[in-house]
Parts: structure tokens; C-alpha cells; sequence
């Protein structure tokens, strides 16, 4: 049976499933003492809006990403919101019946991505369309399927996806398309990464590229 995405995240243990006293558990222990969920996500989106800007003016278009740069935009994006901003995980997540890589193995996972992964597929200068799709989704796929830390994966993810098409020329990437049943379609296409199987992510990816394209003409 496929396991399925949904829902928020549940985590084992460790202080970094500890939610705000006073969020009615939905906003996580935070630097800030926010305790509404509303005011979080502005701060993070804002939050998120800087490191981007960040990251736009700070990585050449020849640089090749290591897992460090990862840790490094996960803390840039949120050293200001969450004390363990930028640290690997230390609590196992899931999300609905979806569980993501154990935690004791995310420094060994994120050695592999950047061997196996990252060196092949940064700088993502390649001569065609079709290999910077596939470049970027088998990337962001393998990512996600990592999890490597306590919250803000996905977008971090994306933030990488975006890095990679400025390398191909191409412009900040628009994921607004990913929403409602294409959102399920997206997580069906990561789980389908388990098995190496990465055509839904290239799928969804080569949609994303060609709405981003088509905003820009």
C-alpha cells in the first residue's frame, strides 16, 4: 500500500516537537514567542523572502552545492525564528502514514546527496530543457525524501530548485501551481522517488518551469 502525505507533521521525542505554550499546539517553541499561527507563517514567509534574496546575490551561477549550503540557507532563513535553525534533526517525522528518513541517518543521507546527487547535478548548466528538469526534480526530490530538518523542508527544497534554474538561465521559479489537487499529485510524485522512480516529480517540475516561462513573456 502507498502511504499517503497528509496532515501535519507528528514527531518522537526531543525537544523539538515542543509546540508554544499558549498555541493550542500549533505554532512550535520559537525564539519570538509567537503564539499564533497566522503571525508565524508571515514571519517565515517574510523570513524566507530575505533569504532568497540572500541566496540570489550570493552563490555564483558555477558554484557546486554541498550539503553545508543547505544547512547554511536552512539557518539564514530561520536563526531569527528557531533555535535549532540550521541544525539536522534529532526527532523522527511523519506525515500521516508517510515516514521520512530516521533521523540517526540524516548526516550519512545528506554525505550521499551530496556525492551522489549534488556534484552531479550542480552547477545545473546543462545543454537542454529536458536535462535541467530532471536535474532539478531528481534533486528536489531526494531532498524532501531526506527531511532533513525540524521544519521548513519543502520550502528550502524548492529555494534549491530555484538556485538551480537562475544556474540554467532560467528566472526565479513560480510554484504557485502546486496547489489543491496538484499538491497531492506532488506528494505522490515524492514518495514515488523511493523507488528511483522520479518521472511525477519531472512531470510536475516541467509544468512549474513552463508556468514560471510563460509569466515572464
Amino acid at each position: 500500500m502507498t502511504p499517503k502525505l497528509r496532515g501535519r507533521y507528528s514527531t518522537l521525542g526531543s525537544t523539538e516537537g515542543e509546540f508554544e505554550p499558549g498555541s493550542g499546539n500549533r505554532v512550535l517553541k520559537n525564539l519570538l514567542k509567537i503564539t499564533s499561527k497566522r503571525e508565524m507563517d508571515i514571519q517565515e514567509w517574510e523570513a524566507l523572502q530575505t533569504a532568497t534574496n540572500k541566496a540570489v546575490n550570493s552563490y555564483h551561477p558555477s558554484h557546486q552545492f554541498k550539503a553545508n549550503d543547505i544547512i547554511s540557507l536552512h539557518k539564514t532563513w530561520l536563526k531569527k525564528i528557531y533555535p535549532w535553525a540550521g541544525q539536522y534533526r534529532q526527532v523522527n517525522v511523519s506525515k500521516g502514514d508517510f515516514h521520512f528518513a530516521a533521523a540517526n541517518q540524516i548526516e550519512k543521507l545528506m554525505h550521499r546527496l551530496e556525492e551522489k546527487i549534488l556534484k552531479k547535478y550542480t552547477p545545473c548548466i546543462f545543454s537542454d530543457m529536458t536535462q535541467i528538469t530532471e536535474a532539478i526534480a531528481i534533486t528536489h526530490t531526494e531532498l524532501v525524501l531526506i527531511h532533513p530538518f525540524r521544519d521548513g523542508n519543502g520550502r528550502l527544497s524548492r529555494l534549491l530548485a530555484t538556485l538551480m534554474a537562475l544556474q540554467a538561465g532560467l528566472p526565479l521559479l513560480d510554484f504557485n501551481g502546486v496547489q489543491g489537487k496538484r499538491k497531492q499529485a506532488y506528494f505522490r510524485a515524492a514518495q514515488a522517488g523511493i523507488e528511483k522512480d522520479y518521472e511525477p516529480m519531472v512531470k510536475i517540475f516541467d509544468s512549474v518551469i513552463k508556468r514560471t516561462l510563460k509569466s515572464y513573456r
